[in-house]
């Protein structure tokens, strides 16, 4: 049996649709609205979730039944419905406008399934079974959690930073490969997780004089305030 194919979508500034009203559509939409895409929720009745996000943020809400129609100009499409006949209705309107479409916990009615994240700034971790079990994906991401503490985004920034550095004094992919071979195994991090922030630039800093890339402590800490 073939496998998803797993991407990162980007639904910046594009319309998202939420179909349902209670906690779960909520979720759903504000997962979609921390992405940057521009969330609409449509439903007959709201619940508590959905008016408080509503409140708390720019998404709009439509009041009213599903008509034929309604999909249209959605870039992605979320619905939590147990209606059969609901669902066969909305997956037959996306299909023939070729839609990505998501019916919570039905997946022979998915284009596309929504995996476990875990965040980290930069870092996005995906867990996903295939729809098998997302209360499984989401335990396996829990215990991930602990191998991922929240200093990695920092940690990445700083990477992001030293490698700008190293790209700009032209040196090469394979020399910046191993650099970053010995950035993953030294203290960077262990610094990074004590709030030792001075501490993990100094010897990243070092690093890098290693590979004859000489850059100031200082400009390190002002470019990774620019990139946060």
């Amino acid at each position: 049996m073939a496998k998803y194919y797993p991407i990162m979508l980007d639904v910046r500034n594009r319309p998202a649709l939420v179909i349902g009203g209670d906690r779960i559509a909520a979720e759903k939409a504000a997962a979609l609205q921390a992405s940057g895409a521009n969330v609409t929720i449509m439903n007959p009745t709201f619940g508590a979730e959905v008016l408080a996000l509503h409140e708390q943020h720019s998404i709009t809400l439509r009041q009213k039944a599903y008509e034929p129609g309604d999909l249209a100009d959605a870039f992605v499409i979320i619905a939590a419905t147990n209606d059969k006949d609901f669902i066969e209705a909305l997956w037959t309107e996306a299909q023939e406008r070729n839609q990505l479409i998501n019916i919570v916990d039905v997946p022979s009615r998915c284009t596309f399934i929504i995996p476990s994240i875990l965040r980290r700034d930069q870092l996005t971790i995906a867990v996903s079974t295939e729809g098998a079990s997302p209360s499984l994906a989401k335990r396996i991401r829990h215990r991930l959690e602990a191998l991922f503490p929240p200093a990695y985004g920092t940690y990445l920034r700083l990477a992001s930073v030293v490698r700008s550095h190293m790209r700009k004094q032209g040196l090469s992919y394979d020399r910046r490969d191993d650099f970053f071979g010995n950035y993953y195994t030294s203290d960077v991090l262990s610094q990074l997780e004590q709030g030792n922030h001075a501490e993990a630039v100094a010897i990243t800093a070092k690093l890098l004089e290693r590979y004859n890339v000489t850059v100031p402590t200082t400009t390190i800490t002002s470019d990774m305030k620019e990139v946060g």
